[in-house]
């Protein structure tokens, strides 16, 4: 309808203004609810064209308007704003086109160009945890709103699986593994761990071997014991001692910070990680076949995770292959005068002039850091796909200035196709006890949690009872689609931007904006229709009559492509879910107020059976394109 009145203002502009008007002054809005309408046209842009009053103005546009278009049956102008009322044969003929779409809303298959999403991106020196939850959610959803905008879409990760936290757990595993009485050290074989939980113990025992060995170098320093330091390491201690002197607790806690990390850089264990890291890259075979056997862990480790998260990629990256391109590109660079060298042989970029600084692209002892490996994996990627039209990182706000600059590196390489990246920030997810913190092990582990919510959910299920006549299989299925459901729901309703709190009982809920009230919603329908199998609902409808709140869900069943359409711009699931809940709310409103089955007027019932239909439709869509099954019965 908006279109229409769109198009009829454009083409008889000069009829009624005057003059050919552009299109952006034609602006149309939902109808505030307190007054009567279903759209409503912003009048005060043409007021000064029609030289009077925005009464006037609307009432002559208005009466224009229904003598082009006979759905309108009325119009009132409020404040500047014209609200039309539309007929029910309208919305009646609306609800029965969206009645013959099997896959209404999306948009036609690989219409658009191709887009790749990168998201999860572990490090193999732990388990995925909470914020991989949201981060992996949040990548596959809007990899499906694209793909239903219509956008080829390719879902990878890169797979963080060198670097100095990877030796780390790696050195730990050799230095502190417990022997067992065959003389073997422990693996996920012969302790029946999961891969990638044991590795995580050990990144977790670096830390804390690493930690009390920083703390007993501080201590010998507060002594006066610079014995095997340098005479700048004691230099330094002493000025960052000495600044202290009348600083705030703020500014002593910071001072304090610098010089643990002075104390860590020369600890025994970072030594010995840096080697095993210039090893690595050296390809040693001894550290080579220890990080080739520990990866493995992880990666079974992290399939039994991904499958419990319904999560997928359609290619995967590794830093290891792809920071070699990195750093060849980075020694192009340096040629070309796009990178320069410092004293100590590290190679750098000048980013001043653009508003940010310095950045460290290569180490002075040759090996790569995340910036050198994100530059080689992203020229990689387009080299494997050249149709690329663009492609999003979907990593935490925390590295916003990290793909500010990767992006500008690429630009200043000469990749035309840099523009098209771009960053999908996120909030992080917090605890009711705080932040999360690997290196202490005090994170939330995705299993764990992914299990406790299916716990819950099962729990709340039983309690519910109506599990007559299912097996055990289609229980436990029953019990996994609620709690998973809930979530995913809950993780992706709140825009990705915003840091959020989580909560696990709140996230199975089955009242309020949460994924179980949707899904017994969607359960509750296929009851209905269940119950009306022997109507042929099939057929379109040839209601001529609506009750408001019909109208009212025809309406939003109206707004789901667009819906789509803005939830693939923005990159927001968000968009989906709330849409959802507030199409739901207001089935359940009509539920709850309004006879079907009972109702005596058969074209009324089947209307509203057709209706009903459609509901289930657009919910069990929508909920799958936040990765979100619905059920039949609940």
């Amino acid at each position: 309808m908006e279109q229409n009145l769109k198009e009829i203002l454009l083409k008889h502009s000069n009829e009624l203004f005057g003059l050919q008007v552009e299109e952006q002054l034609i602006q149309f809005q939902k109808t505030r609810k307190e007054v009567e309408g279903d759209l409503t046209l912003v009048i005060f842009p043409f007021v000064k064209l029609l030289r009077c009053s925005p009464l006037e103005a609307g009432d002559k546009i208005g009466k224009f308007l229904m003598e082009q278009n006979s759905s309108i049956l009325k119009y009132e102008v409020v404040s500047g704003f014209l609200n039309f009322v539309i007929s029910p044969e309208f919305w009646i003929s609306k609800l029965n086109g969206i009645h013959q779409e099997a896959t209404y809303g999306y948009a036609k298959e690989n219409s658009k160009p191709l887009i790749m999403v990168e998201y999860s991106s572990p490090n193999t020196n732990k388990p995925l945890h909470l914020g991989h939850l949201r981060n992996n959610f949040l990548g596959y959803a809007v990899s499906e709103i694209l793909k239903a905008n219509g956008h080829s879409v390719i879902k990878t990760q890169v797979i963080n699986d060198r670097g100095i936290h990877i030796c780390k757990s790696m050195l730990a595993w050799e230095k502190f593994s417990p022997l067992n009485e065959k003389g073997e050290r422990e693996t996920p074989q012969n302790t029946g761990s999961k891969g990638d939980k044991l590795v995580g113990k050990y990144y977790v025992i670096f830390d804390q071997q690493f930690n009390a060995e920083a703390k007993t170098i501080i201590t010998g320093w507060e002594s006066g014991d610079f014995t095997h330091f340098s005479e700048d390491i004691k230099t330094e201690f002493n000025r960052l001692e000495e600044a202290k002197a009348g600083k705030d607790e703020k500014a002593v806690k910071g001072l304090d910070e610098k010089i643990k990390d002075l104390a860590k850089n020369e600890t025994n264990l970072m030594r010995e990680a840096k080697d095993m890291l210039i090893k690595w890259e050296a390809r040693d075979p001894q550290v080579y076949l220890l990080w080739t056997t520990m990866n493995n862990w992880v990666y079974a480790g992290f399939d039994v995770t991904y499958k419990a998260m319904g999560v997928d990629f359609d290619k995967l990256y590794y830093e290891s292959e792809t920071f070699l391109l990195g750093k060849d590109i980075v020694l192009e660079g340096l040629k070309k005068g796009v990178f320069f060298k410092k004293e100590d042989g590290s190679v750098w970029i000048d980013l001043t002039a653009d508003g940010l600084d310095e950045k460290l692209v290569l180490r002075s002892d040759g090996t790569a850091v995340y910036m050198t490996q994100d530059i080689g994996t992203a020229i990689d990627r387009f080299n494997d796909y050249p149709a690329l039209d663009g492609m999003i990182y979907t990593v935490g706000n925390e590295q916003d200035y990290h793909f500010k600059v990767l992006f500008l590196i690429l630009e200043k390489m000469g990749y035309t196709w840099a523009k098209n990246c771009s960053h999908l920030s996120y909030g992080m997810v917090d605890l009711p006890t705080g932040k999360m913190k690997s290196r202490e092990g005090t994170v939330v582990d995705a299993d764990d949690l992914m299990q406790e919510v299916v716990d819950k959910a099962t729990e709340m299920t039983k309690e519910r009872g109506h599990l007559e006549g299912m097996s055990e299989n289609e229980k436990n299925d029953l019990f996994n689609l609620i709690g998973m459901g809930g979530l995913k729901y809950y993780l992706l309703k709140v825009d990705p931007k915003k840091r959020m709190m989580f909560n696990p009982d709140e996230s199975i809920e089955l009242n309020g904006n949460t994924g179980p009230f949707i899904q017994y919603t969607h359960a509750r329908i296929k009851s209905l229709l269940t119950k009306s199998a022997s109507l042929n609902l099939d057929q379109t409808t040839d209601c001529k009559k609506i009750e408001d709140v019909e109208k009212e869900i025809i309406k939003l069943l109206v707004e789901y492509p667009s819906v789509i359409e803005e939830a693939a711009k923005e990159q927001s699931p968000a968009v989906i879910a709330n849409y959802t809940y507030e199409l739901v709310k207001t089935y359940n409103n009509f539920y709850q107020t309004i006879p079907i089955l009972i109702e005596e007027n058969e074209i009324t019932k089947h209307m509203r059976l057709v209706m009903s239909v459609n509901v289930a439709k657009v919910i069990n869509s929508a909920m799958r394109l936040l990765g979100v099954r619905v059920p039949e019965r609940m």
